[in-house]
């Protein structure tokens, strides 16, 4: 059994950062793509960011990139540093796996968590 949990939202006004983390208990953690989406009420499922299985390939959709960034460590976690956060950055923010990095760019993950939630002051 997969589960992925996610801590670090909360509330943060504009400018400033936050650090999401997620802890994924997969026993082949090594072998999957880990990524991160993010859905705000009323919207589309939005991907954000996807770092591969060993770390050695990142991709950023461009409303993030440059102020957004994935890593991972070898364990069990993924993380999302986000800065120079907007009041538009406000959203539930989930964490994704799969054995395929594509899949994970194009929202058809395998596993995903319950999501954390991410609200940016103006």
């Amino acid at each position: 059994q997969v589960h992925l949990v996610e801590s670090g939202g909360g509330l943060v006004q504009a400018g400033g950062s936050l650090r999401l983390s997620c802890n994924a208990s997969i026993r082949t953690f090594g072998t999957y793509a880990m990524g991160w989406f993010r859905q705000a009420p009323g919207r589309h499922r939005e991907f954000l960011a996807v770092i591969n299985y060993n770390a050695g390939n990142t991709f950023y959709a461009d409303s993030v990139k440059h102020r957004f960034t994935i890593s991972r460590d070898g364990a069990s976690t993924v993380y999302l540093q986000m800065d120079s956060l907007k009041p538009d950055d406000t959203a539930v923010y989930y964490c994704t796996a799969d054995e395929t990095f594509s899949n994970v760019v194009t929202l058809v993950h395998l596993y995903v968590g319950q999501g954390t939630q991410v609200t940016v002051s103006s």
